[in-house]
């Protein structure tokens, strides 16, 4: 006998799909992007991707775009709430907040700002197995379904001059990302951007996971790149800031439910 008659599938406009809000006001963004980048920096101190004081994610203003919120100087980022947050502009300089910042990182992350005017957001960590990644000199390989979305749109520093203290460094930095979405600075790290918070935190973090696995896959042999017709098609795929912002969502989800006082 035949069983039930299943129930019809619900219209597509009843069921929740997040996507990036549209704000009403300059200080409606605002408010938007310092939480995220309270929250982003919350979930890097989680991960280890802190190393003392290194370590930078910045926010573009809506309203100033030469002046950029970053994290205070010193303050571990698991503690980091909205409130610490520091503007600066593009000479490094705090024109709002109780905190200093580092200038070394955030001559780096000015340039890239100036260079690049569709850029919202700039991450850059010393975490672990990107110094491994750049200690090699190599760029992220399109070996995985994920790393396929960095792929031909990641760029290698081929340089080390110690700590980046002047704009012209800075300069060089930003010339070599160029239009990319990812950077490999050689003996020093990973540096990632976005049109949101969101997106730049994504890509940082997937490119670390995508610096692990090729680390490990090489150790162990020899892998296996995936072609350039579909690690290109994957890219199309992956590879956009949209979909970087609506991986991130669990993240977000998460940091802000189980440590609500970030937001304040």
């Amino acid at each position: 006998m035949p069983g039930p008659t299943p129930p019809p599938p619900l219209p597509t406009d009843r069921l929740q799909f997040a996507m990036p809000p549209m704000h009403g006001s300059v200080e409606e963004e605002r408010r938007y992007r310092k939480e995220r980048l309270a929250g982003a920096l919350r979930i890097f101190g989680r991960l280890g991707f802190e190393d003392g004081v290194s370590g930078h994610i910045t926010a573009r203003d809506p309203e100033f775009s030469d002046c950029f919120w970053v994290n205070p100087f010193g303050l571990p980022f698991r503690h980091v709430t909205v409130s610490d947050l520091v503007l600066a502009n593009s000479d490094g300089q705090v024109v709002d907040g109780r905190y200093h910042v580092n200038q070394a990182a955030f001559t780096v992350h000015a340039q890239v700002h100036a260079a690049r005017p569709d850029v919202v957001a700039v991450a850059h960590c010393h975490s672990v197995h990107g110094r491994a990644l750049a200690a090699l000199g190599e760029v992220i390989e399109p070996i995985t379904q994920e790393s396929c979305a960095f792929y031909e749109d990641v760029a290698l520093y081929d340089a080390y001059t110690g700590v980046a203290v002047d704009a012209e460094e800075g300069r060089r930095v930003a010339e070599v990302l160029g239009s990319r979405k990812a950077l490999v600075l050689r003996n020093h790290g990973l540096l990632t951007v976005g049109d949101s918070v969101d997106a730049a935190a994504w890509w940082f973090l997937s490119m670390e996971r995508s610096s692990q696995v090729q680390l490990t896959a090489k150790a162990a042999g020899r892998p296996v790149l995936i072609d350039h017709r579909m690690a290109s098609a994957t890219r199309e795929q992956l590879g956009g800031d949209l979909v970087a912002w609506i991986n991130y969502q669990p993240l977000w989800q998460d940091i802000t439910r189980s440590e609500p006082e970030l937001l304040s």
